[in-house]
Order: structure tokens, then sequence, then C-alpha cells
């Protein structure tokens, strides 16, 4: 008995000859009779019996004559034997460098699993099989080639895995595919939002997410929170799609809402400021001219920047001076504190209390314990 590297068996898989030779034995009708009377050879019918010869559709007509069962059936049954016999030929045709990736892909595989883009069952040559469909590749191994050709700008820093990169971005395209939109992208309404937005700082981080997608829908934009991998170090990916709108798609890698504010500012600034040829890769790490840009409009949209200046030049960080300005500006507590950690006028221990956090659990974030920030009212604190 053949087997392929998973077990199954070569002789589960039936050939349509063995179906014509029940029936003929059911009938009590020989392979001779049966020439006769679909005008062949004894031996041409002789071969489809023993599995040596297809069912052409041209011999299914003449069996639908000759047994009075429709050709269809004949023709269908050759067809899922052709496919079968394909699939296992193909299991057994899978490199042990296809496997060694799928291992290099097992968190992201995982995932996938886990919001139903692959079977949870599948492993194994299988779960290849699987994964070359989701990704629309006849091998694994062609990953770095296609990221390459695509322009997917891959990075040269030791911490990117192209697979992953090119795995985590496909699972981008899957989640926002079937978001329906009806424009295209309009800047000036994506700025008229920005208030709006804003508002959503103040807001239980479950809401957050199915919020910013309708505001974003209304401006053109696909819009979803996914999950952060080590090897794909990316805080958010901007792409084009053909119908003039955009995918925008960020991770919550470090989970503090003020991180998790400035970096979705971060990103609609490479959108405000015409950053995106085709597809924008936001690296952790990315650095140049136009990073720089996109982090002046974050910082400048979450706080006034001339408010913010004057509030430095007191030199007075203690919390109540603080809520009082994020009063004053009507922000949470926590974007002035993490704004100050980062400029290096507060330790990150100052003010921990204050700083929020938020867990992603997908397809949605989701608070990670039940305590609540007393000033923004529903987002918990973290200690």
């Amino acid at each position: 008995m053949v087997k392929n590297k998973n077990g199954l068996s070569r002789e589960f898989i039936i050939h349509p000859g063995e179906t014509l030779k029940e029936i003929l034995e059911d009938w009590g009708m020989s392979q001779r009779e049966l020439a006769v009377r679909t005008d062949v050879t004894e031996p041409h019918i002789s071969s489809v019996v023993n599995c040596q010869k297809a069912i052409s559709v041209g011999f299914a007509k003449k069996l639908e004559y000759a047994l009075d069962i429709d050709a269809s059936f004949w023709i269908n049954l050759q067809a899922n034997y052709d496919k079968e016999l394909a699939d296992f030929e193909e299991l057994n045709e899978i490199s042990g460098e296809e496997l060694e990736i799928l291992k290099r892909l097992n968190s992201i595989v995982a995932h996938l699993k886990q919001i139903g883009f692959l079977e949870q069952e599948a492993h194994g040559p299988i779960l290849v099989i699987k994964l070359r469909k989701l990704l629309n590749l006849s091998s694994l191994i062609r990953i770095p080639e296609v990221s390459q050709a695509g322009a997917y700008r891959l990075a040269t820093a030791t911490n990117v895995d192209p697979y992953v990169l090119f795995t985590w971005l496909r699972m981008c395209d899957l989640i926002v595919k079937d978001q329906q939109i009806e424009r295209g992208l309009d800047i000036e309404k994506l700025k008229g939002k920005i208030p709006l937005i804003k508002d959503l700082m103040f807001e239980d981080v479950a809401v957050i997410q199915p919020r910013l997608r309708d505001y974003l829908a209304e401006c053109g934009i696909k819009f979803s929170i996914v999950k952060h991998f080590r090897s794909a170090p990316v805080q958010g990916v901007i792409k084009k799609n053909d119908d003039g709108t955009l995918n925008l798609l960020m991770t919550t890698r470090r989970k503090f809402a003020d991180i998790f504010w400035f970096t979705f500012f971060h990103e609609i600034g490479h959108i405000v400021n015409g950053d995106i040829e085709d597809k924008l890769i936001d690296y952790d790490f990315a650095k140049g001219e136009a990073e720089d840009r996109a982090d002046k409009f974050a910082a400048n949209t979450l706080i006034d920047a001339s408010e913010y200046d004057s509030f430095v030049g007191k030199g007075d960080f203690s919390l109540p001076s603080i809520k009082k300005f994020c009063a004053d500006q009507g922000i949470p507590t926590y974007i002035l504190i993490g704004r100050l950690q980062r400029d290096k006028h507060l330790k990150y221990h100052q003010h921990s209390t204050e700083k929020v956090r938020y867990e992603l659990v997908s397809p949605k974030l989701c608070r990670s314990n039940s305590r609540r920030n007393r000033h923004v009212g529903k987002t918990h604190r973290h200690d």
C-alpha cells in the first residue's frame, strides 16, 4: 500500500474504472457486450475497467447511451480522480525545505488558524498546500523572490523574516478584503474627522476599533488592528487599492494607549502628507524625512505645539499640573505623560499609574482587566 507523507493511502483514490466494473458486475454485463454497445474495442473497455485508461468525454457520452447513466456522472468521477491524484502527488513532492519554512511560520500560522483563515486540523504537508493557496504561491520557497518583485521594500535588518513578513502582509489584505467602502480616498474629509477620532481617546478600548473603522470608511480607508509578530516588526502598513481606496492596518505591540494613538496619527500623517505611492510598510525601526514629518504630524495633532512648548517651559511636571493642562486641552492625561516621557522630561516610572494599556484579542481590542482609569472614564489603568 503506497502512502503519502501524511499517512493517506494511494488506494483510497478511486479510479472511475472501478465504478464501471462494479456496475457491469451488478448488471451481469460482460466487457465484450459493453464494447459492442459503446462501439469501442474490448481492449479499450478492459483498460478502463483495470484503471489503466481515463474515461474521456466522448466515451462518457457513449456510456450514457449504453448504461442510461448521464455522461456528467462519468465526467465528474474522472475529474475528481484526476484532482485527488494530483493532490496526492503534490503532497509527496513537498520538499523538506518547505516543511522547514512552515516551522518558521509557526506563530503566524497558529494565528491564521485562530482567526479562521486556515483549518485547525491542517498540519504537515497538507498545511503547506493550504498555505500555498492562501498566499497564492505554488511553493513557499519562492516567498523572498515574490516579496522583492512585489516591491514590499523588505528590510535588510536581521530581525525581519521575509517569510513571516510576506505572510503577515497577506493576512492584512485578507482581513480588510470584505470591508465595503463606497468612496475613494478623501483627504479633506479625513482631516475633518480628526476631532471625532481624538474623542475616541476617552472611550472604552472595546469600541475604538469599530468606531475607527466606521470613521475611516467614510474617508475611503479600510482599517483594522492586527496582531504583531516579532519577525515582522511592523507598526503599520498602508496600501493603495485599484478602486482608489486605501488599506490601513496597524499593530499594538507595546500596547500603551499613548503609543497606540501616536502610531495611529503617524500613519494618518503619511496619508495626509502624500507618502503613499503603492504600499508603505512602516517598520518599527524606520527612519527618514517622511518618518520625521509623520512624527511631527502625530505630535501636533495630539497636542497643540505652542501650548505644549509653553507647558514644558514652566517646568512643572507634577500630576496636578499635568491634569489641569490636559483638561484645558481636552485630551486624556496619558497622552501628555507619554509625550513628556518620550521627550525625557519624565522618567518612564513617573506617574505610571496614569498610563493606559490596550490589549488586542483578535480580531477586536479588549480590556486586559476590569480596572478603569478615573480620568478617561471607561479605559483601564496600567500600573
